[in-house]
């Protein structure tokens, strides 16, 4: 990844942003350039020749130029906003993606915190660096208009400090970074170490996990002691560039009074240098050198697995895409649980779908259906075996892209309707495809009372059902040929729960995995797989009446039961008969559902919860 060459490619796209920030900015040079200017004439012109009159205005002009630059600044900030926010998204999105799309578990993290830590800095890094150069500007020109020697008696060093802090920023920036993952190393381990101390001590494990735990100490204090000996490097720019300049000043004034500067222009080159270039240089040294190497490690964490330019995107299949001769999902031994000292919810699972499968999935409330989804979606690992999607290993991404999972909760997003049935496709979706798809799944008649592809979507004035068949139609658009239904269509009747299995049946190239919660979506599909911890049973509808004791319990069990109708629009009385709770501090943008009729206990899942994801 070439963090430069993306963060060049980012400002050039936002050009017009950067001008607008230059214009703004010229009102500070301007105000620095006062800052100096107006009190040397205002000496010189004014009470030192003895016109106090003048030496008010000249004054009166510097506090103007003060309020001129504060407009300024106000509008630069507007501007900084402007150029930093469509960095934040950026982020955000590719953060979100990532953890949809890949169950990556450091994306809360990464959406949380470190996608503000870069917007935050990212900032910063523009503002400092923006003031000292259009500071320096401004204060160069003043002490040339005051008497050329002093620029020769300031601008020498300013550029020497510069210069140096400019050369040794590059290995100052590795050293920071290389402390930041000494220290992260270090934090990790005691993370590990601490709450297994009473087994280490039991094991008689104390040496080696002390050796280890002192490795990494000694690396955090090999990069500290080197970020230190360069980080004086940096106190050296400061003081050559921004203090260096205050002595000469000072030491040369006798020689530059002889040479026909006045005493209100080493006046006003002395006010250049403190009120200006010193607090300039102070914050570029310390904003730059700190916070842009922080910058860089977060980039890096957040854009890791971003494709370079230069090297081809990752395509995603296209849903006939599957290999000939290749299951579209095999499991080898596969076992979970919830903890080493936990009964498996998955033991010794073998299964192979062949491309085209129609699969159900039964089994009582709690045994592990929704556990298996999560397995084959690559959001859970399992302790021992093995799983493969069109032949690509899981979790791998390659495997991610060729499976697509609709939980319980169906959540649709704020936005246009377009815009929620397209996001699982890397481009837009042409109108005729998504039609098409709508009219297959069954969304056709919600699409066009809402006003058409293009109309608004407010997630909380929609039904429970219509926000299934929202995600059932973006988990169709998809290109994954694997369709994993974690009961994703609890909240529709039957005949549009028939609709919808059938539509992803017929789907080209497409395997369908089904948790079932009637009776008829096992009786529609190929295959029925009956979960019972060890005790699974595999086989057709007939066939397990026939030899399943649990699978005819499960039939005689299933009733039918009330739901929502799948396209009611919207309830007068703003009640949702089957609504669960919102997302807490969505803001009403998102909204989950918990199943209707005969529900799964949330169980399965690692932190306690449903799935939350879609993909």
């Amino acid at each position: 990844m070439n963090l430069p060459r993306l963060g060049l490619r980012f400002l050039r796209e936002r050009w017009r942003v950067g001008a607008r920030l230059a214009v703004w900015s010229v009102l500070e040079t301007g105000q620095t350039f006062l800052t100096g200017y107006a009190p040397a004439r205002a000496l010189d012109d004014g009470f030192l020749a003895g016109r106090t009159g003048t030496g008010v205005a000249w004054l009166a002009v510097a506090g103007l130029g003060v309020l001129v630059g504060a407009y300024g600044t106000a509008r630069v900030y507007a501007a900084v906003a402007e150029l930093v926010e469509p960095l934040r998204d950026g982020l955000v999105s590719r953060v979100v993606a990532r953890g949809v799309r890949e169950g990556d578990s450091a994306a809360l993290s990464g959406l949380t915190q470190q996608a503000e830590i870069a917007r935050d800095t990212f900032a910063g890094l523009v503002l400092v660096s923006r003031s000292f150069v259009f500071t320096a500007v401004g204060a160069l020109v003043g002490l040339f208009s005051l008497a050329p020697p002093l620029l020769l008696v300031v601008g020498v060093p300013l550029l020497a400090g510069v210069a140096l802090f400019v050369v040794t920023l590059r290995a100052l920036a590795r050293r920071q970074e290389a402390f930041l993952v000494a220290d992260e190393a270090l934090a990790e381990r005691f993370g590990a170490v601490c709450p297994g101390l009473r087994d280490i001590t039991a094991a008689g494990a104390e040496e080696p996990v002390a050796a280890g735990t002192g490795e990494r100490i000694d690396a955090e204090q090999r990069a500290a002691c080197s970020l230190a000996r360069w980080g004086v490097l940096r106190v050296v720019s400061l003081t050559i560039g921004g203090e260096l300049p205050i002595v000469l000043l000072l030491a040369t004034a006798p020689w530059l009074l002889r040479h026909g500067v006045t005493p209100g222009a080493l006046v006003g080159a002395l006010a250049y240098i403190t009120q200006s270039l010193l607090p300039a240089l102070r914050n570029l040294v310390h904003g730059v050198g700190t916070s842009g190497s922080r910058l860089a490690v977060v980039l890096r964490r957040l854009l890791r697995g971003a494709v370079p330019h230069e090297e081809p995107p990752l395509q995603l299949p296209r849903p006939c895409e599957v290999t000939s001769g290749t299951p579209a999902l095999s499991l080898a031994s596969v076992t979970f649980a919830y903890g080493p000292c936990a009964a498996p919810v998955v033991e010794d699972l073998d299964l192979v779908l062949p491309p085209g499968a129609h699969l159900a999935v039964v089994g009582p409330s709690g045994i592990g259906k929704s556990t298996l989804t999560a397995l084959i979606a690559g959001l859970l690992e399992p302790g021992r075996g093995t799983i493969r999607v069109c032949g690509h290993p899981v979790p791998g991404p390659g495997a991610a892209v060729r499976r697509v999972l609709i939980p319980q909760q169906a959540y649709v997003h704020t936005g246009t309707l377009a815009e929620n049935l397209g996001q699982l496709r890397p481009d837009p979706v042409p109108e005729a495809e998504l039609l098409a798809a709508a009219d297959a799944v069954g969304l056709l008649p919600l699409l066009e009372a809402l006003g058409g592809p293009g109309a608004p979507v407010e997630p909380a004035a929609l039904s429970a059902g219509e926000r299934q068949l929202i995600a059932l139609t973006r988990a169709y658009l998809s290109y994954a040929p694997l369709v994993l239904l974690d009961e994703a269509t609890c909240h529709l009747d039957p005949r549009a729960e028939e609709r919808a299995e059938r539509a992803f049946a017929a789907r080209p190239g497409s395997t369908l995995v089904v948790v079932a919660h009637r009776i008829s979506s096992a009786r529609r599909a190929d295959r029925v797989l009956v979960m019972d911890g060890r005790a699974t049973a595999y086989g057709t509808h007939g066939e397990l009446l026939r030899r399943s004791a649990l699978y005819r319990d499960l039939v005689g069990g299933w009733t039918p039961v009330p739901s929502q109708p799948a396209l009611a629009l919207r309830d007068p009385d703003r009640v949702d008969a089957v609504a669960g709770p919102g997302l807490a501090g969505d803001g009403r943008h998102v909204v989950a559902h918990g199943p209707v009729g005969q529900v799964q206990t949330p169980g399965d899942l690692r932190d306690g919860g449903p799935l939350g994801c879609e993909d």
